[in-house]
């Protein structure tokens, strides 16, 4: 038997071996031979129908059973909104192209007097210096920006950037530079108008800023801490800012488009390259942008640049009061349902208030027959009066209605007060 297997051993072996290498070298034979059938698609079942019921007698009766799909109602849907979002463009180069070569830098500079040491007032010590004695005066320079409004050369910018100014410098984007001279300025509203002589000047144009929504794009351009004209995009945070303590009229439009210190009088844009605002203060801690920044309104600006190009001043209707705004506490203290009014503080001498009688403690309700709820939009109101103009107020004195009449008198500018 061993005689007979032994021949065998080797060409086993070396077929084991063949098989082996083959299966190495090709291994698709071992996947084809046990892949298993594809999977086909499952036929879908049909309802099951049991047979009808026998005709003759003596047949077994078997009741009709068809099963039909189940139905579930349907759950009630909310008709989807069709989404109305307005798209807005990739890029606002064409906007900045607009509006950035009216957009300029403001040099100005005064002369102050340096402090000295009180030595060098004493004669003793002033003949060691002789002729070379060290000047008390020293240049002061600030910069800032402003935008052209008008091919007349008018430049609206902020009163701020040219208090106090003895020469004041305009550079243009396309590199012309001027001197401007100071048409007025309104230091209320924290806006001045300058006026430069030169041809050719690109003029922005100006959209009614009640049409500003939150939400839309805004473009900042100035020159903030002079290194040059620089664009910066936000959005409208906010409108109608005011309390802020920033000037006695405030109706600002918020912004977190980055400002900084220079860019106080330039442009706030829309997305349209229109100008929107005049950029003036921010709110910060540290002096940098902090993502909220106030621009004046172009439609305040506006009124404010005609007074100043008219009549070289800004007039506005007076009262002559100083006022407390009523809290819930007060209000109750006096009587009054609601938190309505003011109270006066102070009456002025000699002004519009004082001739129709009012006096201190007195709790002003209503002017011009509009109630009074803000103590600063009534004074608004009140500025918007022509004066001389005679406007009815009702008042509450030791808890009496009275009536009065108040002729409105002409605000003082506050060099004058």
């Amino acid at each position: 038997m061993r005689r007979f297997i032994k021949p065998l051993i080797w060409p086993v072996i070396s077929g084991v071996l063949l098989a082996l290498v083959l299966l190495n070298q090709f291994p698709r034979l071992l996947d084809r031979s046990s892949s298993p059938e594809p999977a086909l698609p499952i036929p879908e079942t049909p309802p099951l129908s049991l047979p009808s019921q026998a005709s003759g007698e003596g047949d077994a009766i078997a009741p009709t059973l068809k099963l039909a799909p189940i139905s579930r109602p349907a759950p009630e849907l909310l008709e989807a909104a069709p989404l109305s979002r307005r798209t807005g463009p990739a890029s606002y180069a064409s906007a900045v192209e607009k509006a950035a070569p009216a957009v300029v830098n403001i040099y100005s500079s005064r002369v102050v007097e340096r402090e000295q040491h009180p030595l060098m007032s004493d004669p003793f010590f002033r003949q060691f210096f002789g002729e070379e004695m060290p000047s008390r005066q020293r240049m002061l320079s600030s910069l800032g920006s402003g935008v052209i409004v008008s091919d007349e050369g008018y430049v609206l910018t902020n009163h701020h950037v040219i208090r106090g100014a003895d020469q004041i410098q305009v550079a243009l984007r396309d590199g012309r530079e001027t001197l401007a001279k100071v048409i007025g300025t309104d230091p209320e509203s924290d806006l001045a108008v300058l006026k430069i002589d030169l041809d050719d000047l690109p003029v922005i144009s100006l959209v009614d800023s009640e049409s500003a929504a939150v939400g839309d794009v805004s473009l900042a351009i100035g020159n903030p801490f002079g290194v040059g004209q620089t664009v910066t995009m936000g959005i409208i945070s906010a409108t109608g800012r005011n309390q802020l303590g920033l000037s006695a009229y405030e109706d600002f439009i918020q912004t977190d488009a980055a400002i900084n210190p220079g860019n106080s009088g330039g442009a706030l844009i829309n997305a349209e390259g229109s100008l929107v605002g005049i950029n003036t203060a921010i709110f910060s801690r540290s002096g940098g942008s902090q993502g909220i920044g106030f621009a004046i309104p172009t439609n305040v600006a506006r009124e404010i640049l005609d007074e100043l190009v008219r009549k070289g001043r800004v007039i506005r209707g007076w009262l002559g009061l100083e006022v407390q705004e009523i809290t819930s506490d007060l209000a109750a203290s006096f009587g009054l349902n609601a938190a309505q009014g003011v109270v006066v503080a102070n009456v002025v001498p000699a002004s519009p208030a004082q001739r129709a009688g009012l006096q201190q403690g007195d709790i002003l309700l209503s002017i011009n027959g509009k109630p009074i709820l803000d103590p600063r939009v009534a004074m608004a109101d009140i500025a918007d009066v022509e004066p001389n103009t005679t406007v009815p107020a009702t008042l509450m004195r030791n808890g009496e209605i009275q009536k009065v009449e108040i002729e409105v008198g002409e605000r003082p500018t506050p060099s004058e007060r």
